[in-house]
């Protein structure tokens, strides 16, 4: 069944495009929701009068997707774990507590969008992740996982110095 997306759906399309589903999908989920709308020559003249204003909202899209990836190559990100013997971590880093100290950073990105060569990070060190943004455009995030004990020793040893 042909449709015509009046929204953004993952994993199927954007809004403005025309694809091919099946009818339950169609008729279960998109049309109920106003997701989309079946593609008839109403619909597709209907969505060549809209097609500036889905054209202008994607280039906003495509903008903010650039000025995310700036702001996310020019950060390195450090992130406290309570970290065990031979710098092993409790638990593990992993997508979503880097989605997090994004968002604390004023970045907001899907932990879905995030790939960890390593899937968990589970070790003290220096890694990289690659972030997909809109379309194309992917990040690179350089981020180091620390000991928060450490962290907090340090700023105390530098203080005594001055205080004296």
């Amino acid at each position: 069944m042909k449709i015509i997306l009046f929204e953004d759906v993952p994993g199927l399309g954007e809004e403005g495009d025309i694809v091919e589903v099946k009818r339950g999908y169609a008729r279960n989920y998109l049309l109920p929701r106003g997701f989309a709308v079946i593609c008839t020559k109403s619909a597709l003249a209907a969505l060549k009068e809209r097609q500036s204003a889905i054209e202008k909202r994607k280039a906003e899209k495509r903008e903010q997707s650039r000025s995310a990836k700036e702001k996310i190559e020019a950060m390195n990100l450090q992130i406290k774990v309570s970290v065990g013997e031979n710098g092993k971590l409790f638990g593990s880093v992993s997508s979503a507590a880097l989605a997090d100290e994004l968002l604390k950073a004023g970045i907001n990105v899907e932990r879905k969008r995030i790939e960890i060569p390593e899937h968990a990070i589970k070790a003290v060190g220096n890694y990289t992740a690659k972030i997909r943004l809109y379309e194309d455009q992917t990040a690179v995030l350089k981020f180091s996982v620390t000991d928060a004990k450490e962290a907090e020793a340090v700023p105390a040893s530098a203080e005594e110095p001055a205080a004296e």
